[in-house]
Parts: C-alpha cells; structure tokens; sequence
C-alpha cells in the first residue's frame, strides 16, 4: 500500500478508457416478452439506437446512421413507442416519426418539415389504425410553440399533421416578456402530458398544465370519452383542478377503472379512479410518506406498472434512494423487492415473473436489468454486464444529512477517495468535490459512475448533494426552493462542504463545486455569494437568471416564476441572484464548460462571465465545444471535458497529477 498525497494518486480509471465503456441504456418497453431500449454507444458520436431483444438477441430497430431522439420541448421524451410489433420512432435530424412493422421496409410516417414539428409519447390504436401522440409546432414564429395532443394515421402520409384531439394554446410569443395578459383567456391548455387510452379503446386520459406552473407544481387530470372514429365526443376535468396538486401516469388498470399517481398529502401516492362514476374523485391505493413518482421533465415516463396478475410494480424513493416495490391495489400493501439496487427509474412489465427496469448499483454502472418476482435477482437485460471500473475502485454511496443555515436539514451521498493499493497521508484530509445535479428539481443518483469513480480513484472525495428543492423527499422539501432558487441551493451546498470540513473528513481548505445547467447556476452562485469553496467548474451553467427568463425554450419559460419571482415585476430580484451582476463579490477561480449550441443556456452567458474573470485577474479557463448543445454527447468532448476540469483544479491546488492529461490553458494563474 504506497501512500501518496490525495489528488496524486496514479489511477486506471482514465477518462476515455471509461467513458469509452460506458453503454448508456433506458426507457425500458416491453411488447409481449419482448424488450425495447434506448441505446446510447460511446463510440458512435452521440447518437442514440433503438434496440430489440428478442429471443434472448439483441438487434437494432432504427437505421443504420439514425439517432433515436425526439426534440419535443427541448429536453425529449416519449421518443419511440411499440405494440404488436408495430415499432415508431423519432429521427433527431428530421424529427420525422418512422414506421416498421413485420413484413414491411421502415418508412416515415410524418412529412419532413425541418424540424419545426415535433412528436413524443406515442400510443398506437391498433383497432382504429391510429396513432395518438404529443405535437409540438414551432411554425409560427410569432406563437410559443404550440403543444397539442393529435391522432395520426399508422397507415398514412399525415400530411396534415394529425387530427387534433386537445387543441394547445396559442399563445403570442410577445407574452414571455410582458406578463401574460396577451394570453389571458386564450383556450385549451399550455402543455398536454401522458395521453392513457382504455383497453377497450373508448375511453381517454390525460394531464395538462399551464403556465406560470411546472408539470410538478399542478397539474389536471381529464377524462374523455372517444366514438368509433376516435374524436373525442365528451371531456372533463376529473382531479387536480383545486391547484396544489401534481399528478403523474394515468394507467388504465382495465376498461373502467384508472391509476394515478398525485402528491395532494405532500408525498406521491397511488389512486384510483372509477371510470363510470368519475365525480365520485380519487381513492387513494396507498397511503403514508411515498414517493412513488417523479417530476416530469419528459412525457411517457414511466415510474411504475401493471403485473398481469393486477398487482402495481414501482419504484419507491425514499432516504435518497428508489427501491423496487410491488404494490397490491386491493389493500394497499407495499412490498420491497430486495434487487441490490440503489435506485430505480423507469420501468417495463414483460411477465408475472419478470420486469425490466433502469437501475443503478453501488458496484457496477447503470443499466437496463431484468429483474425476477419475487426474489430481487437481477441480470442485465443486454445479456452481457457494461464494463465497470477495476475491482477495489468503486467508492461506496453513504447518506449523509446536515443542518443548514434555514434551520432544516439537508441530504446528499458522500463517496470517500478509494483505491486498492494507495492511501493518503494520516496527517492529511482528501479535498472535496462538492457536485450539484440540474432540474433543480432533480435528484442526485446514488451509485456507480465512470466520471465519480475518476474523482474518487484519484483521491478527491465526492459530496453529491441533494439540496432544497432536490425529489425523492416530499412535496415539502421540493418546496423549500420556491422563491429561494440561488439561496438555498447555495447555502445547503456551501453548508454540507463546511460540515464535512468541520467533522474532519476533507480539507477545509480544498473545497471544490461543480455542477451542470441548474447545478452549474448553484456553482456559479456558490462561487460568488460564499467564500466557501477554493475553485468551481460550471457545465453549461446559468449565470444572468434574466436571460434565461427571456430567450429560453417554452417549457422553462415561467420556471422562474416559482423559483424567484414573476418576470419582469421581480427583475430586482432576478438581478439579485445572477451571478453576472455581482462580480465584485467574485473571489474563486472558475472553469466554465459551454457547448456552442445550447439552446437553453446561450453561450454568450459563459463568454461573458469568462471576460468578467479576466478583467478580475482571476484563474479562469473558458472551454467551447462545437456541435454540442445542452449537455455533452460526443465521446471527445466528455473526454476533453472531464480531462480540463481535473487539470483546472489540479494548477489552482497545485496538485502533481500522476497521470498524463492535457492541460488545459488558465488565465490568470
């Protein structure tokens, strides 16, 4: 066992090694026994694969070269649907929804219109040869984009985009900057969500919302009733139209009765309703601190399912971590599945036995699994396990909580510096890796990463926290971010690194602070309002909260509404919390990670703050990466990313890294 200084350490974890071997898989689908995925290949520039296993071999669905990824309202979701062998799917480019079927050559199945309509969440009707879906129309510049639920036909050009079903509001695009007077009155609603449609075909489901709201703050469930062509003949609203109430995933148990999931206690439950007695309201299934869904961010997911013997499959978040639990309507009994997984996400029901879910573990990367009910055990639904990192180098999750400044607690997962064959000085504390993850109405993940275990192989502990406003812990922790977004987020941060300082876990004096898009907005603001942390990375970050309040995309176009004040009334305090407008309180060294065609954080935000550090005479090392948006999806840029922020942090602590990476340029060092 050598002893070397923390952050020295000689490691094999390096980045393109394993980020290479990272196959990302999700949003598991069954169609009888067999299973859907979404597949992500580290060698294949980003694109995303549609892939079939199918007795016991796995094939590709989508065409060679196509990228599996719909663009509906910005973020995705719902981008490939099956039933009968009857497969659709998005083409990123195009965003033309494609048809394959058995005995039949793929084909498109809407026109090609520059990417300026797009589908998502699509649920086929086999009997009527329908498809109903989502559609996103950004013809119209002088309107947001218009969001409406449609019906298209399976065997057709659809020329016409669809028949619509719920007509979306058509809101002047002038509204975003003045109120939203211009809009007041306009019907239908601003966003359609999780369209359910009844075994027997007669019968609709579906959310809605709108602004100033997010999908996770209140929605309204509606029920309507469709004739032999599917229009819909009658609809009414049937929960959720008190307010203070977010549903999630209407399923229809059978022909008459429809799950649902709301958080109206403060915790996501499941309940029932009774489609022939709708005004009697939702009954609840299960009952107690649950949390069985998540927020929103994308349609058609997919959180819990059906048994064919009608017991409810889900997962369960609790502590920070998501169990796998099998619920039984009639009683309402909840019973852990015992997986070895740290928390589940989606999940698809391919028999009474068996269920295939998006899982991450303690000791092996994230993966689509096959799950067998009821003894837990697991085996990778490709069949092969994704390579991991070398034995002796996975650092564990452990739950951690602290008090914060406001008097409440927060949460996160501490993973200590681990390493087979090196240990640090006993005299000497690891530094700190504060990561912050987005929404921020999001959670932090528990469990193996490529990118943690880089941190931790190297020597550096890794605090990912899970501040106010964080899922996973009740409608009331996600609450406390309201009206406090660049304050509570902050001080949780700053406070956890502080406490794991004072306890004598890390050095106090080594804190570092990363994060991306939300996350890159609390690094940015952490590195501004506190002297806490000695050096931050912000990914594509938020730094002026104005412009995102004004030349964002449609979804979070109000988001801030909630979470600092309506625009423009509250541009004081917009001003208050950017970044940008406080540079003379800025104190610490920053890289700042930017892809050129982020749509939703404008790169200029980074390029102006990085002139603001430079005039400042602070280290500050400002990265562009072209072809890549909000997030990065080519291996060479994870890579080049990844690589720049270690050799950032390694120049501003003055670290001897044991391995050989570029380093990336600093000014002002």
């Amino acid at each position: 066992m050598q002893t070397l200084p923390h952050g020295s350490w000689p490691s094999p974890v390096d980045a393109r090694r394993t980020l290479s071997g990272v196959v990302r898989r999700n949003a598991p689908r069954a169609d009888g026994s067999e299973l859907y995925w979404l597949e992500a290949r580290p060698q294949d520039a980003g694109r995303v694969t549609l892939v079939r296993l199918r007795d016991g071999r796995t094939e590709d669905v989508s065409l060679p070269g196509q990228n599996v990824r719909t663009a509906y309202l910005e973020y995705g979701g719902g981008d490939f649907a099956v039933r009968d062998g009857v497969v659709l799917w998005v083409d990123h480019p195009t965003q033309q929804v494609w048809r394959a079927a058995p005995g039949e050559e793929p084909r498109t199945l809407t026109p090609a219109l520059g990417g300026r309509v797009r589908w998502s969440c699509f649920r086929i009707d086999l009997a009527r040869r329908a498809v109903l879906c989502l559609r996103e129309d950004q013809r119209d510049p002088s309107l947001e984009p218009v969001n409406s639920l449609v019906r298209l036909d399976l065997d057709g050009a659809n020329d016409d985009l669809g028949t619509v079903l719920v007509a979306g509001k058509e809101r002047p695009a002038a509204a975003r900057e003045g109120g939203d007077e211009a809009a007041a009155g306009l019907p239908g609603p601003d966003f359609v969500l999780d369209p359910a449609l009844s075994p027997d075909g007669r019968s609709l489901a579906w959310l809605t919302w709108d602004h100033p709201a997010m999908s996770w703050d209140r929605t309204t469930l509606w029920l309507g009733r469709l004739d032999e062509q599917g229009d819909l003949v009658e609809a009414a609203p049937v929960a959720g139209q008190s307010g203070e109430e977010s549903l999630e995933q209407p399923v229809w148990a059978d022909d008459r009765t429809l799950l649902v999931l709301s958080d109206r206690t403060g915790w996501s439950n499941l309940y029932r309703l009774d489609g022939d007695d709708p005004a009697a309201g939702l009954v609840p299934v299960t009952r107690g601190q649950l949390d069985l869904g998540h927020p929103r961010w994308v349609p058609d997911t997919r959180s819990y399912d059906l048994l064919p013997d009608g017991r409810v499959v889900s997962g369960r978040s609790r502590d920070g971590f998501c169990d796998l639990v099998l619920v039984d309507p009639a009683t309402g009994e909840v019973e852990e599945v015992e997986t070895g997984t740290t928390y589940v996400g989606e999940l698809a029901v391919l028999s009474t036995t068996e269920v295939a879910v998006t899982a991450a573990r303690a000791d092996a990367p994230a993966d689509v699994l096959v799950v067998h009910l009821p003894t837990g055990q697991v085996r990778p639904a490709s069949g092969a396990e994704s390579p991991g990192v070398p034995e002796g180098f996975a650092a564990l999750p452990q739950p951690v909580s602290w008090p914060t400044p406001d008097g409440a607690t927060a949460h996160g997962f501490l993973y200590l510096p681990t390493h087979p064959e090196v240990q640090g000085p006993e005299d000497e504390r690891p530094p700190l890796l504060v990561t912050l993850h987005g929404g921020p109405t999001s959670a932090a993940v528990p469990g193996l990463t490529a990118a943690r275990t880089f941190w931790t192989s190297r020597g550096f502990a890794v605090l990912d926290v899970n501040y106010g406003g964080s899922s996973g812990y009740g409608r009331a922790y996600r609450q406390r971010l309201d009206g406090r977004w660049g304050q509570v987020d902050v001080q949780d941060a700053a406070s956890g690194a502080r406490h794991l300082a004072e306890t004598g876990v890390v050095d106090g004096a080594r804190l570092l602070v990363t994060g991306g898009s939300a996350g890159g907005f609390t690094t940015l603001a952490a590195a501004t309002f506190t002297d806490t942390f000695a050096a931050g990375a912000s990914h594509f970050g938020i730094s002026d909260l104005a412009t995102l309040a004004t030349d964002t995309h449609k979804l979070e176009s109000r988001y801030l509404d909630g979470l600092v004040g309506p625009w423009p009334q509250a541009r004081e305090e917009f001003a208050r919390r950017s970044p940008i407008h406080h540079v003379d309180q800025l104190a610490t060294p920053l890289i700042l990670l930017q892809g050129l065609d982020d749509k939703v954080v404008p790169p200029s935000q980074a390029e102006a703050l990085a002139e603001v550090l430079r005039r400042k005479g602070l280290p500050v090392a400002l990265v562009l990466f072209e072809g890549e948006g909000h997030g990065f999806r080519a291996l060479d840029n994870q890579v080049r990313a990844l690589e720049s922020e270690l050799s950032f942090y390694a120049q501003v602590l003055g670290l001897q890294l044991a391995d050989d990476v570029a380093p990336v340029p600093v000014e002002n060092l």
